[in-house]
C-alpha cells in the first residue's frame, strides 16, 4: 500500500518524514502545483525548464525542487550558497558534464541562490544554456534585485505564497496520523500553534514534534502552549528592587495625573544617585505610552528636556528634566496610541508573512510588472477628496481598527478627522 510520504527512517525529523512524495500531496500553493500552475503545466507536459522558486520560509521549496527531480528522472545535486562557493560549483558542473555524456541529466538545487555574489551566479550561466544542469534555485529575497538579469532571463520565476492556517491545520492532521496519537492540546489552541508557525511549515512540524515528545498529561489551553513554547523572560536583578520601585511610582504618579507627587519620586530617584538619562528616557517613553496623541507636544516636551539635559548636564540639566515631569504630570492623558500599537504587533506577529496587497507595491523591474505589482493603484492626491478609499491590508487579511481616541486634548479633533475619513471609505467601497 502506497505511503502519502516518503519512506525515512524514524530518527529523521518530523518535517523530513512527512515531506511529500508526490506533486499532488503538496500543501498550498494551488496558483503553483494546479492544472494551470508553473509547476502543474510542466508537470502535466513532462517538461521542466530552470526555475527560481521565490517564497518565504516552510512554504515548500525544497520539496517541489526533490519532487521535480523524481519526475523529470534527473538526478539532483543540492548546495547551499551559505556554505559553498565557486570550487563546490566547479565540481558539480564536471560531474553533470560526465553524467551527461554517459546519457543522465542533472538538476541543481541551490537553496539561498541570492547568497551568491553576482561573479557566482554568472558561474550558472552557460551550464544552464547548454543543458548540463536543470537549475532549480530557492529564495526569501525578491530575485529582481538580488539575481542577476541574465540568470533571471534564463529561469522560470515560481512565486510561491506562505502557508494559510487551513494548510497548517492539515499539516497538523498529517503529523497526528503519522505519529499515531493527537496533540496534547485544546481544539482552541489549535489556531495558536498555527499563528505561532506564522505560514511556515517546517516550523509548525517542529513544534508538532516537541509537543508529542514531551510528556503533556492534560491538554494545553492556548495560553499554556504560549508558555510551554516561548521562553521564559529573564527576571529582574533583586537587588535593585529600589530602583524599579521608584520608577514605577514616578510613571504611575505621572498617570495618575499628580505632578506634586512626580516631582518627588523625581527628587528622590536624584537623590538616590540614579542617572538622570535613565529618567529621561523613561520620561519619554511616558509620553508616548500614557499622554500620546491627547498632547502631542509631550513628547516633544520630553525629548527637549532629555537634550537639555545633555548639554548642560547636571546639576543645571535636571532643571529641564523637571519641567517635562510637570507636562507630562499636567497633559491630558490618554493610552489609545500605545493600546493601537500593542494590537497592530498582535497582529504582526501572527501574520508577519502576509504580502501587502500587490496595488500598493512599487514595480521598478519588469518581472514586478508582471506579476501584478503596482497594478490598479490610486494616487490619493488626483481624487477629488485627496483621499482613494483603497484597502492597503494585505489582501488575505480582514480591516483592524487599533486607533481608538478618547475625548480628551487633540485627540478630540483626531477623532472627527477619522470619523470623516471612515464616511468617505464607506461612500468609495
Amino acid at each position: 500500500m502506497d505511503s502519502l510520504f516518503a519512506t525515512l527512517e524514524n530518527t529523521a525529523p518530523l518535517a523530513e518524514q512527512l515531506r511529500p512524495r508526490q506533486f499532488a500531496d503538496v500543501v498550498g500553493q494551488p496558483d503553483v502545483m494546479g492544472e494551470q500552475g508553473a509547476i502543474g503545466r510542466m508537470a502535466a507536459a513532462g517538461h521542466f525548464v530552470s526555475m527560481i522558486l521565490w517564497g518565504p520560509p516552510g512554504c515548500g521549496k525544497t520539496t517541489i525542487a526533490r519532487l521535480v527531480s523524481e519526475a523529470s528522472g534527473y538526478e539532483m545535486a543540492t548546495v547551499s550558497a551559505v556554505t559553498s562557493g565557486v570550487a563546490d560549483l566547479k565540481k558539480i558542473f564536471d560531474e553533470a558534464k560526465q553524467r551527461k555524456q554517459d546519457g543522465k541529466q542533472t538538476l541543481l538545487f541551490v537553496d539561498e541562490i541570492h547568497r551568491f555574489n553576482r561573479a557566482q551566479q554568472d558561474a550558472f550561466l552557460p551550464h544552464v544554456e547548454d543543458g548540463t544542469i536543470l537549475l532549480v534555485g530557492a529564495t526569501t529575497e525578491n530575485p529582481s534585485f538580488e539575481l542577476n538579469g541574465a540568470l533571471l532571463s534564463r529561469c522560470r520565476v515560481v512565486v510561491l505564497d506562505r502557508l494559510s492556517e487551513d494548510d497548517l491545520m492539515t499539516l497538523m492532521q498529517r503529523a497526528e496520523e503519522h505519529q499515531g496519537k493527537t496533540l496534547p492540546i485544546e481544539d482552541d489552541a489549535r489556531a495558536t500553534l498555527a499563528a505561532m508557525a506564522d505560514g511556515d511549515g517546517r516550523y509548525l512540524l517542529n513544534l508538532c514534534e516537541e509537543l508529542m515528545s514531551a510528556e503533556i498529561k492534560t491538554p494545553l489551553s492556548a495560553p499554556a502552549l504560549t508558555q510551554f513554547v516561548q521562553k521564559r523572560a529573564a527576571l529582574y536583578d533583586k537587588h535593585q528592587d529600589s530602583h524599579y520601585n521608584l520608577i514605577s511610582a514616578l510613571h504611575k504618579s505621572l498617570r495618575g495625573s499628580d505632578a506634586d507627587a512626580a516631582l518627588y519620586w523625581f527628587a528622590r530617584m536624584l537623590v538616590g544617585g540614579e542617572d538622570p538619562r535613565y529618567i529621561g528616557r523613561r520620561l519619554v517613553r511616558f509620553a508616548s505610552e500614557d499622554v500620546g496623541m491627547a498632547d502631542p507636544q509631550a513628547l516633544v516636551q520630553a525629548q527637549s528636556a532629555v537634550e537639555t539635559y545633555e548639554r548642560l548636564g547636571s546639576p543645571e540639566g535636571e532643571l529641564a528634566l523637571a519641567q517635562a515631569v510637570v507636562y507630562l504630570g499636567t497633559a491630558p492623558k490618554s493610552n489609545a496610541l500605545y493600546t493601537a500599537y500593542k494590537a497592530a504587533m498582535r497582529d504582526a506577529k501572527e501574520t508577519g508573512s502576509l504580502m501587502p496587497p500587490k496595488h500598493i507595491l512599487n514595480a521598478p523591474t519588469k518581472l514586478m510588472k508582471e506579476i501584478g505589482y503596482g497594478d490598479g493603484y490610486a494616487y490619493d492626491h488626483n481624487t477629488e477628496d485627496g483621499f482613494s478609499g483603497q484597502n492597503y491590508f494585505p489582501e488575505d487579511m480582514e480591516r483592524r481598527s487599533y486607533y481608538h481616541p478618547v475625548e480628551r486634548g487633540f485627540e478630540r479633533e483626531i477623532q472627527k478627522r477619522l470619523e470623516y475619513f471612515a464616511k468617505l471609505r464607506e461612500r468609495k467601497a
